[in-house]
């Protein structure tokens, strides 16, 4: 029976209460360990071990003595935790559940780009192929981007990709000129400048954090530096970062500039506290394809498994292991 055409049939019937229990028991039964994605549905994040970003899913994935990884988010965070876990078997309960920002740039335009910048140092946005990061110096998150940056020599070229809005933003905040690829993730350049503007016109005493892949982040930070809109409440994030901001900030509420996802987990952990998405359009279609039943079937067929050939991980795991080292 495939995933595709079987697993509805295969649980019709169990409410996520009974399919979350079940993938508890054979979570424990397996020795596995659920990772999900902060843009995963909420059903998800709630029957998961570990949910966060990119770069905490990836210590999460190094660090676990689990023997199988069911990985709930997309392709390449599968495919970074089966080169960062090459002895345990990685799960990706649904391997449609790809990556627009990542399908932007494949090997061969990271191989040109590098025959164009032979002295450079190619830093890769950890939305990427394995492929790429096999050709990249560093590999970065945006929660540690900036510090990635900063510990480039000076005077050293910088190629940086996929994602031009985190590249803009970058180079802003380290001063540092960098060769930036014109990528983008398709639910985040949706949330634009006219979607900031209208909330700060409909919640003018909240505080705004904005994720560094968003569409408005160039326009939001001229106006910052021109005193346009107040410093004290507009906040450029990772998705942990809003997490920690929302736990600490006394403003009672928070307009959120990334997928809707981390909705489900801020209002969990701060539950004083109202968010309101900046945009309620901006929702991950590849995030969302990973469900209950998926996950279930994904547990119980230890299907798919996720591999990464063993000279790609070993030039990646370089790229990979800077990454999850730097805070």
């Amino acid at each position: 029976m495939s995933c595709q055409n079987g697993y509805a049939e295969r649980y019709r019937g169990l409410g996520p209460e009974e399919l979350s229990a079940r993938i508890r028991d054979l979570a424990r039964e397996r020795n596995a360990v659920i990772l999900a994605h902060n843009y995963q549905v909420p059903e998800i994040q709630d029957v998961a071990d570990y949910v966060g970003d990119s770069l905490g899913l990836s210590r999460q994935a190094a660090a676990t003595d689990a023997d199988v990884i069911v990985f709930c988010g997309v392709h390449f965070m599968a495919e970074t935790a089966a080169i960062l876990s090459p002895s345990k078997t990685v799960l990706l309960p649904d391997l449609e559940a790809g990556c627009s920002l990542a399908s932007t740039i494949t090997a061969a335009d990271v191989k040109r780009w590098r025959a164009e910048y032979p002295d450079a140092v190619v830093v890769s946005y950890v939305n990427t192929t394995a492929e790429v990061k096999a050709l990249s110096d560093y590999c970065c998150t945006s929660g540690n981007a900036e510090a990635i940056i900063n510990s480039i020599p000076e005077g050293k070229e910088i190629l940086f990709c996929p994602d031009m809005f985190l590249g803009a933003y970058l180079e802003h905040k380290t001063g540092r000129k960098m060769h930036i690829w014109l990528g983008e993730c398709h639910v985040h350049a949706g949330i634009d400048p006219v979607d900031i503007g209208r909330m700060r016109v409909e919640y003018p005493d909240s505080d705004l954090l904005i994720h560094p892949e968003c569409g408005c982040v160039t326009q939001t930070m001229y106006h910052l530096g021109m005193g346009d809109i107040p410093p004290d409440s507009t906040h450029i994030l990772s998705t942990e970062g809003m997490v920690r901001h929302a736990r600490s900030t006394s403003r009672r509420t928070l307009v959120v500039a990334t997928e809707t996802g981390i909705l489900h987990r801020l209002k969990k952990e701060v539950p004083t506290k109202e968010f309101v998405p900046a945009s309620p359009g901006a929702v991950c279609q590849y995030m969302k394809r990973i469900t209950l039943p998926k996950a279930l079937w994904s547990l119980e067929t230890l299907e798919h498994k996720i591999t990464v050939p063993p000279d790609v991980a070993q030039a990646a795991r370089g790229a990979i292991d800077r990454m999850v080292s730097v805070s």
